[in-house]
């Protein structure tokens, strides 16, 4: 039995201003608060997935409010008929950014029950980054009285002869059109296109977990997974943690099909050449001196990288050229240096540009640059190493993540 299926998708009605409605992912921006205020200036009163997320960069607020009103949102959208169910299928997704022309996903739902970010449990879905269980509960509490999901998740496959998702959009004259627009504060263009032949979709997806192919790809077939992380990990685990929850109370016939057991994602191929693995830099604040001292002492390697203090502009480093390597290393320091003085802090962001412009507006902060991730690599270290340490790469910069757009009802 395959662990995919096709969602009931919701869609905002034909009324609806979409370049208004579709917001980028939650977990953007955390330390830019101008952003998500001119985001919020633009959207003014109009309907949009704004108002049914949590932006990451007020979890410091009190929650409860901000979460009650989700709820609310979430409610009356459905019962005023802002979001729609336009049936079983599934969502061809083209993307287009200012960095990359052109790039594929495909919307679906997963059986959760198929997920696990623990490496023993052998799980079809597997994290590609360690997961802080502390992240979990904030989150749960967002999600525990939704009455709908609109996730942000990104699932990779390794389909290296491109046979599913290439081969829907060679053929996307022949779908009906759902959406096409510009997504708002630079996010690029977005399209949209049903896809009902969703028996066929399955049955290529599942051929990806044939042994013989596997062994082809991997060197041996000991390790079976059909689907990575690549974005998202902590809301996946998120509700996998609602759905353990529920289903105690649950006979095995509800269990089968009940809609908090699948989660609505957006699968892209590894190798799609529009997807770019981009590194994770780390910005640092209320460090002192000693932190320039210590971290001179750990960095070497091969890659050019670099940190970046207001004033004193960019400093060349040399850290390993090895992503997983030059991370861990970063990271063990930054959390070391975290314990012993505890008004430190770290935030993880996108693109140089924005580093600079973080660390500019925060003072005694340090940026520091990472060398990017092969992704060539992700499914042979996933199977034969475990995850990555955490915020190794991204999938894209910040303007590109995946905005807001499909949603399902979990209740």
């Amino acid at each position: 039995m395959s662990i995919i299926k096709a969602p009931k998708i919701l869609m905002p009605n034909s009324k609806i201003d979409m370049q208004k409605w579709a917001v980028v992912a939650c977990d953007q921006f955390t330390s830019q608060l101008d952003y998500w205020q001119k985001l919020t200036d633009y959207v003014g009163d109009a309907p949009s997935t704004l108002k049914i997320i949590f932006p990451e960069a007020y979890l410091s607020r009190e929650n409860q409010p901000i979460i009650d009103a989700i709820n609310a949102n979430m409610k009356k959208y459905l019962e005023e008929g802002v979001i729609e169910e336009i049936g079983e299928c599934m969502v061809l997704v083209d993307r287009s950014t200012s960095l990359t022309p052109h790039r594929l996903g495909l919307v679906l739902s997963v059986d959760l029950e198929a997920y696990s970010f623990v490496r023993k449990d052998h799980a079809l879905i597997r994290a590609t980054e360690g997961t802080v269980i502390e992240r979990i509960p904030p989150r749960k509490k967002i999600r525990v009285n939704a009455s709908i999901e609109i996730p942000h998740i990104l699932l990779l496959i390794d389909d290296r002869e491109q046979k599913i998702i290439e081969e829907l959009y060679a053929n996307k004259d022949k779908l009906e059109k759902l959406y096409d627009f510009d997504l708002n504060m630079g996010g690029g263009h977005v399209t949209g296109y049903k896809v009902t032949d969703t028996d066929t979709v399955i049955k290529k997806f599942d051929k990806l977990l044939d042994k013989n192919y596997i062994k082809r790809l991997y060197g041996d077939d000991k390790e079976i997974m059909q689907f990575a992380v690549g974005d998202g990990n902590h809301s996946l685990a998120t509700a996998k943690a609602c759905w353990d929850s529920i289903k105690g109370d649950l006979t095995e016939e509800q269990r089968q099909n009940h809609p908090a057991r699948y989660a609505l994602v957006e699968v892209q191929n590894v190798h799609d050449q529009g997807l770019v693995f981009e590194p994770i830099h780390r910005a640092v604040f209320n460090v002192q001196p000693d932190f320039i001292e210590g971290f001179s002492k750990i960095v070497g390697g091969e890659a050019d990288c670099c940190t970046y203090t207001k004033g004193e502009g960019i400093k060349q480093i040399k850290l390993p050229a090895n992503a997983a390597v030059a991370v861990a290393k970063v990271q063990d320091y930054i959390d070391e240096y975290i314990k012993t003085h505890p008004n430190a802090w770290v935030d993880y962001v996108h693109g140089l540009n924005d580093l600079k412009e973080v660390v500019d507006n925060n003072k005694n902060s340090i940026g520091i640059t990472l060398p990017p991730l092969n992704k060539s690599d992700l499914f042979n270290y996933v199977l034969k190493v475990g995850t990555f340490p955490r915020k190794t790469f991204s999938m894209g910069e910040a303007a590109e993540k995946r905005y807001y757009v499909e949603s399902k009802k979990i209740k």
